[in-house]
């Protein structure tokens, strides 16, 4: 028990991991998203007009960056940051339907990617820095092209995307929505697998995480629970069958309201999550239970964000943020 935060650990297993605060970030909105850049030095957030960019080790505030073109008298939040892999880049999707693409050094506007019809909820950069995945209540996905500045892919569905992720190999591109299924298409746009079923969410999918191997795929969703996904699309080899669903290989359960954010660690030990019960969990993927929770926070946790790169020691860094205005980066540790 700290001054704002605590604990609980699960006495059902035996305890291996320790969490320490390391910086409280002060908002003056709702956070609605956390993420590192590649080489773990940098926390972005997105707040209500502006986006953030701080420094891990001292938490120090480094910019703001915020369109002054946009009306300042009604609410526009930042729903998605993600950094380029070289970290030259912010992408900050928002209310308005836009991508932006900062330029972080000048902090100029370097895209401007127009074609969603609603909110984008979700980005990602893929990891040779040139597609960046969008995802809107406008019901698709879509691709798009840095460098030519083109939207080269729109994935539709049946019902809005509320989130997307790129495998780390590239050559997939998954997303979560409202209709409670999880899709992954091949980078072409081939439906390679539709995860859903008696053993899918009962409720709409509100995350999705690849496992850094991209062999699995985590989800959060609305009905409480966490989902691990093996996925069992062949690699490379388009078929014209129908998309197999993967297979749920377990289901984490434990949270008492809404999953909002889900994650797994650089080195793929803990599954990490972020509920409406204001609450974070670190999970044990290979059994399912619960290592620990984390209350930190005085409302929603609307984002957790691992940072990529474990520190000397092993030490590993998260981030959240929450409804309580603030964002807050952790340390985690082995004990």
């Amino acid at each position: 028990m700290k001054d704002d935060w605590w604990v609980i650990f699960n006495a059902a297993v035996p305890r291996v991991l320790d969490v320490e605060l390391v910086h409280t970030l002060a908002h003056e909105s709702v956070v609605c998203c956390v993420r590192f850049s590649m080489d773990g030095k940098y926390v972005a957030t997105g707040c209500n007009r502006s986006a953030q960019i701080y420094d891990v080790e001292t938490g120090e505030k480094l910019c703001i960056l915020q369109d002054e073109n946009i009306d300042l008298t009604g609410d526009l939040y930042i729903r998605s940051v993600c950094f380029s892999p070289d970290g030259k880049y912010l992408a900050t999707g928002a209310e308005d339907k836009l991508i932006r693409v900062w330029d972080i050094q000048s902090r100029t506007i370097r895209n401007t990617f127009h074609g969603h019809e609603q909110d984008i909820y979700s980005l990602d950069f893929s990891r040779d820095g040139r597609t960046i995945a969008s995802g809107s209540g406008d019901r698709t996905v879509r691709l798009w092209d840095i460098e030519t500045g083109q939207n080269t892919s729109v994935l539709s569905i049946e019902d809005g995307v509320t989130t997307v992720a790129i495998s780390p190999d590239k050559q997939f591109v998954a997303a979560g929505s409202l209709d409670k299924s999880v899709r992954v298409w091949d980078m072409r746009g081939y439906l390679a697998e539709r995860l859903e079923g008696p053993d899918g969410h009962k409720d709409s999918v509100y995350s999705v995480a690849f496992s850094p191997d991209g062999r699995n795929l985590v989800s959060g969703s609305l009905d409480k629970t966490i989902k691990m996904w093996e996925l069992s699309a062949p690699r490379g080899i388009p078929t014209s069958a129908p998309p197999k669903g993967g297979r749920c290989i377990k289901t984490f359960e434990g949270h008492r309201d809404f999953v909002l954010s889900v994650a797994l660690t650089p080195d793929s030990q803990w599954v990490l999550s972020g509920s409406k019960d204001r609450g974070v969990q670190f999970w044990d993927p290979r059994t399912g239970h619960t290592q620990l929770m984390l209350q930190g926070h005085k409302n929603s946790v609307i984002s957790v964000a691992p940072s990529p790169v474990t520190g000397p020691n092993g030490v590993g860094y998260f981030a959240t943020g929450s409804g309580d205005m603030r964002a807050r980066i952790w340390s985690y540790s082995r004990i």
